[in-house]
């Protein structure tokens, strides 16, 4: 491996962990927004209002980049599969957010990373190391301790949503990854949200209920937030290897904590602070791990 191949690998993984940081913070605002309006409406009608309000926003960014021809050269195929993953998970996690605290759905989601890994071998080709392993056990020790899940949260249909949900989100991951190797990012985002917007809003019609005013400045806030997220799951994706930057899933808590204290002025007890640190140490274990094995690289490329 040359300084160069080596750096690169680096740099990827590096980017791919911002992204995914970023991200998830923004879907934490996302679900934050979902769990509001799922209150007055339909959950079909709200999962069709997360893909109406961003798309928009999106066609603006597309056009500001001029990739519009990027759009046609895609991977049929994959995109159909993603965006009905997509869909699947929209529709899962709002109905799962109705019902069951925005806690115990994070402590059921977060199977997810440890899903991509296990997906990420045989779809993607990636070997991951014992080390991402061992942070994705680690991550989810985290969760648990910090959450404390009681056990009807794993047992009723809201908890069987969300872990639905997980395994669309995982599937759309490892597919994004594996869709970035031929088909451009404003194409990935596109397809997915076209999907997200038409699926269920066409499924939502026969019981749609008119938009309140007060609820206008939360669609924008949505479309906003909305497309920030999936700009930054999509970068993570597509810089970084599946199995690197899934541990920074977990930081959903820490954006999770922050947005109940916002919105709610709720602040967490000592297990969600332990659970916290375990989760951060985790991410930052598997950092270290990709430095040092970068360092090592580079160190083995000089002298050869």
């Amino acid at each position: 491996m040359t300084r160069v191949d080596s750096l690169q690998g680096w740099s990827g993984n590096f980017l791919g962990i911002v992204a995914m940081v970023f991200g998830v913070a923004m879907f934490a605002l996302v679900d934050a927004i979902l769990k509001l309006l799922v209150a007055h409406y339909p959950p079909l009608q709200v999962a069709g209002l997360r893909g109406l309000v961003a798309l928009p926003v999106l066609l603006v960014w597309i056009h500001r980049r001029r990739a519009w021809r990027s759009l046609i050269r895609v991977r049929v195929p994959l995109q159909l599969m993603r965006g009905m993953l997509a869909v699947g998970m929209l529709v899962l996690l709002t109905l799962g957010y109705r019902d069951l605290p925005l806690a115990n759905a994070y402590t059921l989601y977060f199977v997810a990373p440890l899903l991509m890994t296990l997906l990420a071998g045989p779809l993607l080709g990636e070997r991951g190391a014992a080390v991402h392993w061992y942070a994705l056990v680690g991550g989810l020790l985290g969760v648990l301790i910090a959450l404390r899940p009681g056990g009807e949260a794993f047992f009723n249909w809201a908890g069987l949503f969300i872990v639905g949900a997980a395994f669309c989100y995982a599937g759309v991951a490892v597919l994004t990854r594996l869709g970035s190797r031929t088909d451009s990012k404003e194409s990935l985002m596109f397809w997915m949200m076209a999907m997200m917007a038409v699926l269920p809003s066409a499924l939502a019609l026969p019981d749609w209920m008119p938009i309140r005013d007060e609820h206008v400045w939360l669609l924008v806030a949505l479309a906003l937030v909305g497309f920030l997220a999936q700009l930054g799951i999509t970068e993570a994706f597509r810089h970084g290897q599946a199995s690197v930057v899934a541990p920074f899933e977990y930081t959903a808590l820490a954006w999770g904590v922050g947005v109940d204290w916002l919105i709610w002025s709720v602040l967490p007890g000592v297990h969600t602070l332990v659970g916290g640190v375990v989760i951060l140490l985790s991410g930052l274990y598997v950092l270290r791990h990709e430095l040092r094995r970068s360092d090592a690289a580079i160190g083995e490329g000089e002298r050869k």
